[in-house]
């Protein structure tokens, strides 16, 4: 009996994944790119079947071309998913550009329901390089041990992020053979470089926790680097954390109970990539986003989201609540852009990283996040820093490493003299260490304000 229990609700799953298949098609997604009704942004509606991730799969496209995104309006409710997004270029104008609208289209459009729907958040096979994620406590210098090590190994870094946030570090670095250009395949290879860099995540401590893990598979960077970071529990904070509390986000939870809704509501500073950040956070916790409002128009980002776990129920309990805030202040926090800005661009060599990351550090600089990137042979490099001390960078540090990098290689994005006029930081906070040294609203009690 118990087997014929299985087989039925096999079939039963199967025959719901064929009707869902089914409605997608006879519902193709539709996409309506506006230029015209809004006169400082462009207005993109999308509108198609719903499923659990659609959201996060929208916004992701959006995000990936460095679009704005300045307002969106998001109903889910039922079988049906339509979303509004004003977005704007970097420059803050209209989308006019005819490859990036073509691109949102193909992406987002009626033929994109024929791709899988993991296309954009999934892992896929990759001959092209071997990733390696590292997960583990930060410290002055480590990732500047890693790339030595990496350089040791004969491999070269052609695509890496790193975030740090709550003593934590994390980092999806794409690598190659350094003789072949390729994807590194030898497992006794694969094994001893594990290995290596395992023991330099936990150094001298046997009891720091570390992870390392090599792949060949491409995923989204961001989204493994929030799942890892969450993993990693670094959303949990000591009673005496010394972080400012004016500068996290205010993050409130309620629950409307006449709707049978959870309410999240974020105010923040706006950055780029926001909307993503809590949107996968949201995602990967698995709660469903039936409606959500967001309002960046300004210094400031306001959003709300209408939500319910996947299990079909609003938050339950006090500490749930609270999990829910801790994760949505982190997923905040691990993308914000402190520190001087520092734009590295020349051409791409084996063992780069390992050299710049040292002249960093022995100028005592630590790197509060990094983004390594490779196109057409040029290295295309922006580290955040600042003085490993916690003070502000100074000006002769930031003289003294130009004249070792290069002057045309190494641009200072803001002057060092601004950084001396905003508040100083915990000399414990690390970057993987010196990188380079009439509603019915019920309150539980969890709503947090920081002013």
């Amino acid at each position: 009996m118990a087997y014929i229990s299985e087989v039925n609700m096999s079939f039963s799953n199967d025959m719901d994944d064929e009707y869902e298949k089914l409605f997608r098609r006879m519902n193709p997604p539709r996409v309506v790119i506006d230029n015209e009704s809004c006169k400082n942004a462009t207005v993109i509606r999308v509108d198609s079947a719903n499923k659990h991730g659609i959201l996060l799969e929208v916004v992701q496209v959006l995000t990936d071309l460095n679009l704005i995104i300045t307002k969106a309006y998001i109903s889910s409710d039922g079988g049906w998913f339509m979303d509004v997004f004003n977005v704007t270029d970097q420059e803050g104008n209209k989308v006019t550009d005819e490859g990036i609208l073509d691109y949102i289209l193909k992406s987002l459009g009626p033929e994109s329901c024929f791709t899988s729907s993991m296309r954009s958040v999934g892992v896929k096979p990759s001959m092209d390089h071997t990733a390696i994620e590292l997960t583990g406590c930060d410290r002055p210098g480590l990732l500047s041990e890693v790339s030595a090590v990496l350089t040791h190994l004969k491999c070269n870094v052609v695509n890496a992020e790193v975030w740090t946030h709550n003593t934590r570090a994390a980092s999806v670095m794409h690598v190659t053979d350094e003789e072949t250009g390729g994807a590194i395949t030898d497992p006794e290879r694969l094994s001893r470089i594990k290995k290596l860099l395992c023991n330099v995540l936990k150094g001298s401590s046997k009891s720091s926790e570390a992870k390392t893990v090599v792949s060949h598979g491409i995923t989204h960077t961001a989204r493994r680097l929030h799942q890892m970071m969450f993993d990693d529990r670094d959303y949990e904070r000591a009673d005496d954390d010394a972080l400012d509390e004016n500068k996290r986000p205010n993050v409130n939870v309620v629950n409307w109970h006449d709707k049978y809704y959870s309410v999240v509501t974020i105010q923040s500073k706006d950055r780029p990539k926001l909307l993503f950040d809590t949107v996968c956070t949201l995602t990967d916790m698995q709660y469903v986003v039936f409606h959500a409002s967001i309002n960046a128009e300004g210094p400031e980002a306001y959003q709300e989201y209408y939500i319910r776990h996947i299990d079909g129920s609003p938050v339950k309990s006090d500490a749930e609540r609270e999990r829910v805030i801790q994760c949505l202040e982190a997923a905040i926090e691990r993308r914000v852009s402190e520190g001087l800005k520092l734009e590295l661009c020349t051409t791409d060599r084996v063992g780069l990283l390992s050299d710049v990351t040292r002249i960093f550090r022995e100028n005592s600089l630590t790197v509060i996040r990094a983004e390594v990137t490779t196109k057409a042979g040029k290295a295309l490099n922006t580290f955040y820093v600042r003085d490993a001390s916690g003070y502000p960078v100074d000006s002769k540090t930031i003289d003294s490493i130009r004249q070792a990098i290069g002057q045309t290689i190494l641009k200072v994005k803001g002057s060092p003299e601004e950084l001396k006029n905003g508040p100083q930081e915990s000399p414990t906070r690390f970057l993987f260490g010196g990188l380079f040294k009439s509603r019915s609203f019920v309150n539980f009690g969890l709503v947090r304000s920081y002013s």
